[in-house]
């Protein structure tokens, strides 16, 4: 399991705050038989050990009117991986950065407000990127499920 060094309320109050994050320490102390301070307690010692990363609302770009969502996949050569995963880091419209095993070496996640951002993230960073080989950017044009975080 995904949380084996948790106990099991532990395990409860993560699952609980993954169903939603809003969810109050008095109403998750009820459903792990805990007070409300002891829940508090808790949540603060797994925010210290990493475990509770944040909290977040999370938003649709779908419903916000003309926003593009796309991933690119992205190689680059390895002596410039560094470099590239920094550039993109620190671009305000990627959401997301992963370092992945394949020949694209790089899965990024993109969110921009219109098809002329999508060009210009294109042609001002991604194909700007050190060390680029290839790239193919896939546009989402539906969501049929988005799970964030850990499921349990």
């Amino acid at each position: 399991m995904f949380l084996d060094g948790l106990d099991e309320t532990d395990k409860k109050i993560v699952e609980l705050l993954i169903s939603n994050a809003r969810t109050s320490y008095s109403d998750i102390g009820q459903r792990v038989n805990l007070s409300r301070v002891a829940v508090s307690a808790r949540v603060q010692a797994l925010e210290q050990r990493g475990i509770i990363e944040g909290y977040t609302a999370v938003i649709n770009p779908q419903r916000i009117g003309g926003a593009v969502s796309c991933y690119f996949e992205i190689e680059i050569k390895p002596e410039s991986l560094g470099a590239a995963e920094r550039i993109l880091a620190d671009c305000g419209s990627i959401t997301q950065v992963y370092r992945v095993t394949g020949s694209s070496r790089l899965h990024v996640h993109a969110v921009v407000s219109n098809n002329d951002e999508l060009q210009k993230l294109t042609e001002q960073t991604v194909d700007k990127l050190p060390g680029l080989v290839n790239c193919s950017c896939n546009m989402i044009i539906s969501r049929i499920k988005d799970i964030k975080g850990l499921r349990l």
